[in-house]
């Protein structure tokens, strides 16, 4: 039941509505009280005065003690909410109006009774209650017989015993049952209306845990999971206005993000498991040739010639080349892939490495009886990059050109610039590549129509491609209209930092 926030902000609006309307009672009772005390004795300031000056309590100068007996006698059964006393100069009790069993002080104290003497404008102020040895009461005073010559202080109680007693039948009563159905209703009226403003409040936060919980149970293996994400985004992008719309809002980014990794995960889940297939085979290939070729080598090693042992052996050493090739490239494009290889850029001039890896497969192209140029303007701005790395892409690029160009055939390097950066071209004269490889051709292990049927389609342009995106380059491919294919490659150029900023 106080599972939910509703639940809670319910209970918790309750508890604190309770604790403000008893407190708010209690203050109000007291302030109630205090107020009726300063309304009494600012209404009855000078009936001690005036009970002096209107009973004839002084005569020739001097206190008539039979007419203060008559007032006493008078008051108590006229006006008994009032309790009359006759003090003396320290504040000793010399007669009273009240019951003598009821008295329990001796004394009144002083300080009260001459400060409102002294300003009887100062009130509530109370005074000591002679029924009591701890209580106070509001009180008018007066010095007599006069002001001139006092002798003592008839001081009057303004709210006594009779008074206390009416009061409290009168709040046990009426003023008890006001105040508990005051305090009812109006619990009732804030709470009825807290809760419909908590309602509404958390209405949009109800909304969002029903959307987690949709989140929550979708099954992202079913289908596509970036429709779970297109489904949130059919409408406009709500408006943030405060912390649940913020909430709202991220939790939808963070949906389609998830939705959208889910969906990339399961695409390389199935590009891993290609993978494996065609490593599997690729790898399969030439150690299943190795094999063969051993075996044979070991069983009929008698009824073969020389030449054909020389022939059956450097077939299989070919294969275990080709093998050890294969997984060399596994293991550079796992480090790639993984940024466990990362560059080391530096500046360097791009047309000289191109020099040099021309010249290092010249002699191959001319064993294959083809053309390997260079050309273009050797004049390039400085690149930024691997230098290690870029001949690695070079020589891949090259080699392929060879492997593809029939004898015969010609391969252009063309080195040049685009938009201010350095750029490499390697075309070839060979058959070219299907317009339906094309946007697959740097996949690892992707086979295309125009693969030699060797049976493996290679890791290097899909190492190349790596390396030059690691490197901030790139690397694109087409076909020539004159036939062959031209692989070119781009690089960051080289932009000196001024001193100053180095010094800084």
């Amino acid at each position: 039941m106080l599972k939910t926030l509703y639940t809670r902000l319910a209970l918790g609006l309750f508890l604190l509505l309770l604790v403000v309307g008893l407190l708010y009672t209690f203050i109000s009772l007291y302030a109630l009280r205090e107020y009726s005390a300063s309304v009494n004795q600012a209404l009855h300031q000078d009936l001690a005065q005036n009970l002096v000056s209107d009973r004839n309590l002084v005569s020739g100068g001097q206190l008539d003690r039979s007419a203060l007996e008559e007032l006493f006698a008078l008051y108590m059964a006229i006006n008994p909410s009032i309790e009359i006393y006759l003090l003396a100069l320290d504040g000793t009790i010399l007669s009273y109006s009240a019951d003598p069993a009821k008295i329990k002080r001796n004394q009144v104290s002083l300080p009260p009774i001459r400060r409102l003497m002294d300003d009887m404008s100062l009130y509530p102020i109370l005074g000591d209650d002679p029924r009591s040895h701890d209580r106070q009461k509001v009180f008018s005073v007066t010095p007599v017989p006069t002001a001139d010559n006092p002798e003592g202080y008839l001081y009057v109680v303004l709210r006594g015993e009779e008074y206390d007693a009416a009061e409290t039948m009168a709040r046990g009563g009426k003023v008890l049952q006001m105040s508990a159905w005051a305090l009812l209703v109006s619990l009732a009226v804030a709470m009825i209306a807290g809760l419909t403003i908590f309602r509404l409040l958390t209405r949009r936060l109800r909304s969002l845990t029903h959307l987690v919980a949709e989140f929550e149970n979708s099954d992202m293996n079913q289908g596509t999971p970036g429709a779970w994400c297109s489904k949130r985004w059919r409408d406009k992008r709500p408006t943030v206005r405060d912390e649940i719309d913020y909430l709202g809002a991220t939790f939808d980014d963070m949906a389609c993000r998830i939705a959208s990794q889910i969906e990339q995960l399961t695409e390389k889940d199935a590009q891993r498991r290609h993978l494996i297939a065609q490593v599997s085979h690729d790898l399969r290939t030439p150690l299943a040739s190795m094999q063969g070729y051993i075996e044979s080598l070991k069983l009929r090693r008698d009824r073969l010639s020389p030449q054909e042992q020389d022939r059956f052996l450097d077939i299989a050493l070919k294969e275990g080349r080709r093998l050890s090739r294969l997984v060399d490239e596994l293991f550079e494009l796992a480090a790639l892939e993984a940024k466990e290889k990362q560059p080391a850029p530096e500046p360097f001039p791009l047309a000289e490495l191109v020099h040099d890896v021309v010249q290092k497969h010249g002699q191959t192209a001319r064993d294959n009886q083809l053309e390997l140029t260079l050309s273009g303007d050797p004049a390039l701005p400085t690149a930024y990059a691997d230098l290690a790395m870029t001949e690695r892409v070079l020589d891949n690029l090259i080699s392929n050109a060879i492997a593809y160009s029939p004898s015969g055939g010609r391969i252009d390097v063309i080195v040049g610039q685009t938009d201010g950066e350095p750029e490499v071209c390697v075309r070839d004269s060979g058959p070219g590549i299907a317009e339906q490889d094309l946007p697959h051709i740097f996949e690892p292990f992707y086979r295309g129509e125009t693969s030699d049927g060797s049976g493996h389609a290679g890791l290097g342009l899909a190492i190349a491609r790596r390396i030059m995106t690691l490197q901030g380059g790139d690397i694109c491919v087409e076909n020539l209209t004159t036939g062959g294919a031209s692989f070119c490659i781009r690089l960051p150029t080289y932009v000196p930092v001024p001193p100053n900023v180095i010094n800084t």
